[in-house]
């Protein structure tokens, strides 16, 4: 069980396994990047500061509530001290979070941050040039944003972050124009 997956050393720090929470058939699912320490201590993604403006901004821009969208993280477990993830520990738990999204089978993955672009996309351009470009992968589009977490630790990223969420908001409403991914993508 996942619970007690040992195969990268997180587990030997953790307190839990963080794998998702939501909606199962949810046609918009969040990816982050990995567990932070409150989600950690209480088994389930974006409840420290960054999910509360997650909250937030699921309910003011796109005037849905949390539970109607599924959340995962790449990763399942917390990094000590909240250090970026190795690429090891990313192809470790990669399978399991393509597994989620196979299952829930959405219509848009929004990858907030670099981490989970790259990883959804396998591009290695930086969140900063492919936010709000949606890209086709496999059957489904990816939505690159900023993680709400970087508005918290830069204040002059807020209005860029809530923007983020005015174009997904666009964009399910309209899917315009996209760029397909690379065609050895084989995700979905």
């Amino acid at each position: 069980m996942l619970r007690d997956c040992q195969r990268c050393d997180l587990w030997q720090e953790r307190t839990n396994v963080v794998f998702g929470s939501g909606r199962p058939d949810a046609d918009v699912l969040f990816v982050g990047e990995a567990p932070g320490y409150h989600e950690d201590q209480q088994a389930e993604p974006f409840v420290g500061a960054a999910g509360r403006f997650l909250d937030e901004l699921l309910r003011d821009i796109l005037a849905i509530r949390r539970e109607d969208v599924y959340i995962a993280n790449v990763l399942k477990c917390r990094p000590p001290d909240n250090r970026d993830p190795t690429s090891s520990e990313v192809e470790t738990c990669k399978p399991f979070l393509m597994r989620q999204i196979e299952i829930i089978s959405p219509i848009v993955v929004c990858s907030l941050g670099n981490f989970a672009t790259r990883t959804m996309t396998a591009r290695r351009e930086g969140i900063t040039k492919l936010r709000r470009k949606p890209i086709r992968v496999g059957s489904i589009y990816v939505f690159p944003m900023f993680h709400p977490a970087a508005a918290l630790h830069r204040g002059d990223l807020y209005e860029e972050v809530k923007q983020d969420f005015r174009s997904l908001k666009e964009f399910l409403e309209s899917p315009g124009p996209v760029d397909d991914g690379p065609s050895q993508m084989e995700l979905f």
